[in-house]
């Protein structure tokens, strides 16, 4: 198999979901300011429990309903996410494409906010942190682990394993901004740094990694 794996924030996109989202919550009173904040914070320096941040993210749809969220959800799209897409990392995308390569999404962030965006960029498959759904429709609930760090490396070998592949016989790379994402970029065939923030930056000169968007 060859295959493309993407991280979304600060790699597909210039800038983090969460907290664009945050932002466009509070602009409709939504949420408190404070949380966008502490995940900033908490983020940068990979001391925050990536569970608790998944379920704040999530808990608008159970605290003001699924059908007010939704609105939200494409202003997010459409006003933010769109605009702040990465053009390098676009270009990249495309490549892949044409060669035919199997293209997967995976990202920290919860799955009712990647949805639109994997749909937007024509990503086929979505790893991301699960958000639970009764009957097609989210509770504002987290699912299972955050697909963070390691969990990340866990979800894709799931992907893999359920499609009959290992990701050590397949050909892969993996795009990424992050530090956080180190297990998962050791563990593909052609790791690619993405405008790396500067632990990442350091260990990917270091190894001769590909850097783009430096």
């Amino acid at each position: 198999m060859n295959v493309a794996f993407f991280d979304l924030d600060g790699t597909l996109l210039k800038g983090d979901t969460d907290v664009l989202w945050g932002n466009v919550l509070c602009e409709h009173g939504a949420f408190d300011p404070k949380t966008t904040a502490a995940f900033e914070r908490g983020y940068a320096s990979g001391d925050f429990d990536a569970e608790d941040f998944v379920a704040r993210f999530l808990s608008p749809i159970k605290e003001h309903g699924l059908e007010a969220c939704l609105p939200w959800l494409q202003e997010l799209l459409d006003q933010h996410v769109i605009p702040s897409l990465r053009s390098e990392t676009l270009e990249r995308l495309a490549w892949h494409r044409a060669e035919g390569h199997e293209l997967v999404l995976a990202t920290a962030t919860n799955e009712f906010l990647t949805r639109p965006i994997a749909e937007h960029l024509q990503i086929p498959h979505l790893l991301a942190s699960p958000a639970e759904q009764i009957n097609g429709r989210y509770t504002g609930r987290p699912a299972g682990p955050a697909c963070f760090k390691e969990g990340k490396l866990r979800y894709v070998k799931r992907w893999l394993a359920e499609a009959g592949h290992k990701l050590e016989a397949s050909t892969s790379w993996f795009y990424s901004d992050s530090i956080h994402d180190l297990p998962l970029l050791e563990a593909v065939q052609h790791p690619v740094a993405v405008a790396p923030d500067e632990a990442l930056a350091e260990l990917a000169a270091a190894r001769g990694w590909e850097i783009l968007a430096r």
